[in-house]
């Protein structure tokens, strides 16, 4: 089936409104730690499996190792499958965006068009992303990151694989808070000078995680 963006875009925003006071409430739970939501299901199954089928493989992805991080990652998405650049820049869609932005009360925001951070991701077994503060401007740095939006097409990824976000409310000397790499879930995080966070390594050699993210700007911090 030939997915347009203006069809996956659809999907999204129906998806969301079905479910924006819950989401809201999740959001609003949180936001005085690190705000967060997560809404499953959030494309059609047949979608979130096309884009797991044709992710690309390590080998067509940039390999970052460090004591801070092990992963893979792309944001040249005129090298890969078109239904991955659809998939990413329907999060950045205007009609997406402003609906994020009433959910977590932010009145400007403006998606990251240049992919400055944004784009494919995957984690193989041992991979993994050790707490962290994320940057806290665009690449002009005219303005302020305050929104990671992941989401994630890998199928049957089961909490035993690992491979999760972990948030860290009280630092990352305390208890994160686990938030599961579930297959075609979104999950929406604030950024900001506390937002400690993390990926929790990867415990499988069936499969790979494999994530599309985006973020999201504003002229003021949160």
């Amino acid at each position: 089936m030939n997915y347009t963006l203006e069809n996956i875009v659809n999907h999204i925003c129906d998806k969301i409104k079905a479910h924006q006071q819950e989401l809201e409430l999740q959001y609003n739970a949180s936001k005085v730690e690190i705000g967060h939501f997560y809404i499953d299901d959030i494309l059609p199954e047949a979608i979130a499996k096309a884009c797991f089928e044709v992710f690309p493989t390590q080998s067509e992805m940039r390999c970052l190792k460090s004591i801070r991080e092990y992963k893979y990652v792309s944001a040249q998405m005129d090298k890969h499958n078109p239904l991955l650049e659809k998939v990413l820049y329907a999060f950045q869609d205007k009609k997406v965006v402003a609906l994020i932005g009433e959910i977590c009360s932010i009145d400007q925001l403006y998606a990251d068009k240049t992919l400055y951070a944004g784009g494919l991701s995957m984690m193989a077994d041992q991979n993994f992303l050790n707490p962290h503060l994320d940057n806290s401007h665009d690449a002009e740095r005219e303005r302020w990151r305050v929104l990671n939006l992941l989401y994630y097409v890998t199928p049957n990824w089961k909490l035993e694989h690992g491979g999760h976000l972990e948030i860290w409310p009280n630092g990352p000397k305390k208890e994160p808070v686990l938030i599961e790499s579930k297959f075609n879930r979104l999950v929406v995080m604030a950024t900001h000078q506390t937002s400690w966070h993390s990926v929790n390594k990867v415990q499988s050699n069936e499969a790979s995680r494999c994530c599309i993210s985006n973020y999201y700007f504003s002229p003021e911090p949160l």
